[in-house]
C-alpha cells in the first residue's frame, strides 16, 4: 500500500504530513486511514505533547477524491465514505493532543474540514481556500460539524454559496484560522515551544473545554449529515457536476461569462 501520509516523531512533536502529490491531497479512502492511524499512533505515544498537520506540494487537500471508484452500491459508498471521513474529523477534534494545521497551499472542499478540526491553524501566503461542492452538485455536508462553530455565519453563507476563492487573511478574520504568517515554520515552532511548557493533563483539560459544544454537534448532526452528504453524491445533479469536473468542463447548469 502507497504510503500517503508520513509520520515523523520529533521529541515532543509528532509530524503528520500528506504526502499524495498525484492528486493534490485529496481524501481518498487509503488517505483519511492513513491520516486516522497516524493520529492514533502519535495521541498513544507517551512523550507527544503536540502534533502538526502539515502537507507537501502546493495544495494541503484539494477535498474528497472524486476519482475514486468502487464496485460498491454508490449510496452505500457515499455513505462509507461519509462515515469515514467523520470519523476522522472527530478524531481529531477529540485528540488529548492539540493539533496544529500548518498550511501553505491550496485548501479545497473537505480539507477546509481537517483545518476547522484542528485546535490551531496556521496559514502561509502560498495559501488559498474555497468551499467548491455547491458547483458540483453537492454541500459542505460532513465538514460543516468542525467549519460552522468556527466561521462566522455571514462568512458561511457566503463561502458556502459562492464557491469563491478566498486568502489567509480573510480565512483569518472570518475564524476559519487562527492566524495568517508570512513563514509558517516559524509560527508553528513557536506556537509548539508555547505549548512544550503545559503539562499534559493541562492541556488534555483546557482543550476539552473548548471541544465541548464541537463534539455535541457530532453527537446531534452526524448521523443526519452523513446521510444528506450520501443522498447528494450520487444525485444526477451530482454525477454530472462530478463528470465534468474531471473532465475538465463546465457543468450543463454553469452561467456562461456573457450571460
Amino acid at each position: 500500500m502507497d504510503k500517503l501520509v508520513q509520520h515523523v516523531v520529533d521529541g515532543p512533536v509528532a509530524r503528520l504530513t500528506l504526502d499524495s502529490s498525484h492528486n493534490r491531497n485529496a481524501l481518498s479512502t487509503t488517505l483519511v486511514n492513513q491520516l486516522h492511524q497516524g493520529l492514533r499512533d502519535a495521541v498513544a505515544a507517551p512523550a507527544v505533547r503536540v502534533v502538526t498537520l502539515g502537507h507537501t506540494g502546493n495544495t494541503f487537500c484539494a477535498g474528497v477524491d472524486l476519482s475514486q471508484a468502487s464496485a460498491a452500491d454508490p449510496f452505500e459508498m457515499a455513505t462509507e465514505r461519509a462515515q469515514e471521513l467523520t470519523g476522522l474529523l472527530r478524531a481529531i477534534v477529540e485528540s488529548p493532543v492539540p493539533v496544529i494545521a500548518a498550511v501553505d497551499g491550496h485548501v479545497r472542499a473537505g480539507g477546509l474540514g481537517l483545518v476547522a478540526a484542528c485546535d490551531i491553524a496556521v496559514a502561509g501566503p502560498r495559501s488559498s481556500f474555497a468551499l467548491t461542492e455547491a458547483r458540483i452538485g453537492v454541500a459542505p455536508a460532513i465538514i460543516s460539524l468542525t467549519l460552522l462553530p468556527k466561521m462566522s455565519a455571514r462568512a458561511a453563507a457566503r463561502y458556502y454559496l459562492t464557491g469563491e476563492t478566498f486568502d489567509a487573511a480573510t480565512a483569518a478574520e472570518i475564524g476559519l484560522i487562527t492566524m495568517a504568517a508570512d513563514n509558517v515554520d516559524a509560527a508553528v515552532a513557536l506556537l509548539v515551544a508555547d505549548l512544550g511548557r503545559a503539562s499534559p493533563q493541562g492541556l488534555a483539560a483546557s482543550k476539552t473545554l473548548t471541544t465541548t459544544g464541537l463534539l455535541a454537534g457530532f453527537d446531534r448532526d452526524a448521523e443526519r449529515l452523513t446521510a444528506d452528504s450520501a443522498r447528494l453524491f450520487v444525485s444526477d445533479e451530482a454525477r454530472e457536476g462530478m463528470l465534468a469536473f474531471l473532465q475538465k468542463r463546465p457543468p450543463h447548469w454553469a452561467s456562461s461569462e456573457d450571460g
